[in-house]
């Protein structure tokens, strides 16, 4: 598995985490959901600030806002590599939600980076049961890395 981690200028370098860290909660999830990784999965995680965030979000998801992850599924296959796909995740908004939340922030970065992997592998939140399978996923694999539910209220 490789992973190509790109730093926004905006963006301190104390803000992002290692890449062992995102390594981990990327093979981690494409464990759990038993993808086919007979071809070495690729996937790029650029961090952003958070201008650049909204001016994402805007542009291919019609929200006015920031968010903690944009998804850019590549699902490409070519002999021995899968270009899974691209996450675009902002900084500031994990840290932020890290503490509004009360996470570390590394529980709360390889959340949202399993939360990524799992819409480049096509699984989605917009319905109900749609949901209720995602964040079991979610659950489980957090729960692998050691880490607790990052669903579970106060």
């Amino acid at each position: 598995m490789n992973i190509e981690l790109d730093r926004a200028a905006a963006v301190a370098a104390e803000l992002v985490p290692d890449t062992a860290l995102l390594q981990a909660a990327v093979a981690a999830t494409l464990a759990a959901t038993q993808a086919d990784t007979a071809a070495i999965a690729q996937v790029s995680i650029r961090i952003v600030g958070e201008a650049e965030s909204a001016a994402l979000n805007a542009a291919y998801r019609d929200r006015e806002a920031t968010t903690n992850v944009l998804s850019f599924s590549g699902g490409v296959e070519v002999p021995g590599l899968w270009l899974l796909g691209d996450l675009v995740i902002c900084a500031a908004v994990v840290e932020r939600e890290a503490r509004q939340q009360g996470k570390t922030v590394a529980a709360h970065w390889t959340h949202i980076t399993v939360h990524g992997v799992l819409h480049l592998l096509g699984y989605d939140h917009v319905g109900d049961d749609e949901a209720r399978v995602m964040e079991a996923l979610e659950r489980r694999i957090l729960a692998a890395l050691g880490y607790d539910d990052p669903y579970a209220s106060g």
